[in-house]
């Protein structure tokens, strides 16, 4: 008679009662984004090369890189007709399911919107605040097999909603496929031009312009390390959202979750890299082992079953901790991309959560929701830096100008106070310029 075979995985085991617990964690945290100075001098290269020679660069890098053969930007360039040509001829449930998704991601967006405000002092004088769209932004989306249309809808949609006068997107096409998923996504997005370019040179073809790409004053979108890096190397001559690391999920239960739900909500990020992370918080250990079994029975039918493997290896991990508050000061000290309170009653647990990217409520929330059509952005902070950062936004693709009109008296009142401030710094000029505006009142 056969034996029935053990189901193995290999994932960290981790309680905070252990004495190396923290050190354990900070390893498991850990990731250095930051690319090695070989990648760095090559992004250096292209970048250079493309604002010295522009489309000659650009027509290059692409052959070279995504092994096709084109002679110049006309072949790598997509109009409007293109995109909706890409959108009418899906099937009727891809169109269907692209543009509820669109549709919710746009109105949930239209609420972030926000406007110029102003008010009157006492004495006349106005303050307040202009807010205005960015004239043109550019949107950088992964080609080949990691090629996303939910990607177009979230980075492409927020800056539509903002008012963005012109949106460009560039997208890499390797062996010359082209995905047209992505391409209808860019169609109902409201994507002005289509570039079929990727990699640093894309970066940098967005940044300083071409005599084919227009330059954009904000870059946005994930891409790879010569991607990240080029992002980087350009930050200060346009603007640009994050430097995102790889995807990260954290799951806090209670124990009442179906263990395979748990197990494939876990599966989700980690299938997106080897390097991406999926954390599961109980203080219920037999939980644990319940949900640690159902992973091992349910990876093999995985189709990224090796990808999934090698991720939960690296930088998977089960914890257990003592209870409720543990959670809490746990979540916030891992501050996840991706948080799910699979929990009876998320919302008590809501207010002492500080950090955290996107937080997905109850147990019927599952985070693939958000990555296509709950409505939130997917765009959010990774590597802990949703301690300060927040997910892409309508907020990202407007500006702020401050305004100050002062009335005469407005203007002697606040020229007397900012006197004595700019003497005080011996900026006298400051002072005397100040000074002017001062009404006489000793007569």
């Amino acid at each position: 008679m056969s034996e029935t075979p053990v189901l193995s995985l290999d994932i960290a085991r981790l309680a905070t009662g252990e004495v190396d617990f923290q050190s354990r964690l900070d390893a498991l945290l850990a990731w250095e984004g930051v690319s090695d100075a070989e990648v760095q001098r090559r992004v250096d290269d292209i970048i250079a090369e493309v604002r010295a020679r522009g489309d000659a660069a650009l027509v290059e890098y692409t052959n070279r890189f995504d092994r096709v053969s084109v002679s110049s930007m006309v072949e790598l360039t997509l109009g409007a007709e293109r995109l909706e040509q890409a959108f009418v001829a899906l099937p009727p449930a891809q169109q269907d399911a692209l543009t509820q998704a669109a549709e919710r991601v746009r109105r949930y967006h239209e609420r972030q919107k926000s406007g110029s405000w102003q008010y009157v002092e006492e004495d006349g004088t106005v303050l307040g605040q202009q807010v205005t769209p960015l004239d043109r932004a550019g949107i950088y989306v992964p080609g080949g097999k990691a090629a996303y249309p939910s990607s177009v809808l979230m980075n492409a949609i927020p800056a539509h909603v903002a008012g963005v006068g012109e949106i460009v997107m560039v997208v890499p096409t390797p062996d010359g496929v082209v995905n047209e998923l992505v391409l209808a996504a860019a169609h109902l997005a409201g994507v002005d031009h289509v570039f079929t370019v990727g990699g640093a040179q894309a970066v940098a073809a967005l940044a300083y312009g071409t005599e084919t790409v227009p330059q954009v004053d904000k870059i946005v979108g994930p891409g790879n390390i010569y991607v990240a890096t080029a992002k980087r190397a350009v930050f200060g001559q346009v603007g640009i959202d994050m430097i995102a690391g790889p995807s990260e999920i954290l799951v806090v239960s209670d124990g009442g979750t179906d263990p395979e739900w748990l197990a494939m909500d876990l599966f989700s990020q980690a299938e997106h890299d080897e390097d991406a992370q999926a954390i599961l918080l109980s203080w219920d250990a037999a939980h644990l082992e319940a949900v640690e079994q159902a992973m091992a029975r349910l990876l093999p039918t995985l189709e990224r079953e090796a990808i999934v493997r090698e991720s939960l290896a690296r930088r998977g991990a089960l914890i257990h901790c003592r209870d409720r508050d543990e959670a809490v000061a746990l979540i916030n000290r891992i501050a996840p991309e991706h948080l799910e309170l699979s929990l009876a009653d998320p919302q008590a647990l809501l207010p002492a959560v500080r950090h955290a990217g996107a937080i997905f409520m109850g147990r019927h929330t599952a985070e693939a929701l958000g990555d296509y059509c709950a409505g939130p952005n997917h765009v959010l902070p990774t590597s802990g830096t949703a301690r300060f950062s927040s997910p892409l936004g309508v907020y990202d693709f407007q500006k702020r100008s401050s305004l100050i009109h002062c009335s005469p008296q407005g203007a002697s009142n606040l020229g007397r106070v900012a006197s004595v401030l700019a003497r005080g710094e011996s900026l006298t000029a400051h002072a005397r310029s100040a000074e002017y505006r001062i009404i006489d009142t000793s007569n």
